[in-house]
């Protein structure tokens, strides 16, 4: 296992990895929407917040050679699943192309308040298919 650390990402906020590289698959830790800029949440909105967090997972990819279209799997977390729609549409927005397996959960309470967080898998030889 060979762990992964970025400043385009936010640190990670308790004791774990941004990220571990094993068996050519990047297993990204959960990605709250937090500007690694600023320290901060991009804002209140759920919608603004998934795009930060992918942002931040693209960033995470970008940093081990990879991106976006080498993810393979993520699961998105809601504090209210009512604002499913919009953030799907954004979500969407960064997977173009074919979007990796997803699965998607409301959650009682993220960390910091969040209203999104999303992890993700991405595989570092994407020539493999199966």
């Amino acid at each position: 296992m060979k762990p992964v650390s970025t400043s385009q990402a936010p640190a990670a906020v308790g004791p774990y990895s941004q990220a571990i590289i094993a068996n050519g698959l990047v297993f990204v830790s959960g990605q709250l929407p937090i500007d690694p800029a600023t320290g901060e949440f991009v804002s209140n909105d759920p919608v603004d917040q998934c795009r930060q967090s992918l942002r931040n997972i693209e960033a995470i990819a970008k940093s081990v050679g990879a991106d976006l279209s080498h993810v393979v799997r993520t699961t998105v977390l809601l504090k209210d699943l009512s604002s499913f729609a919009a953030v799907n549409a954004a979500y969407a927005e960064f997977f173009p192309g074919v979007p990796p397996a997803r699965t998607t959960f409301e959650a009682s309470a993220l960390p910091k308040g969040a209203l999104v967080e999303i992890d993700a898998i991405i595989v570092l030889d994407k020539t493999s298919n199966g």
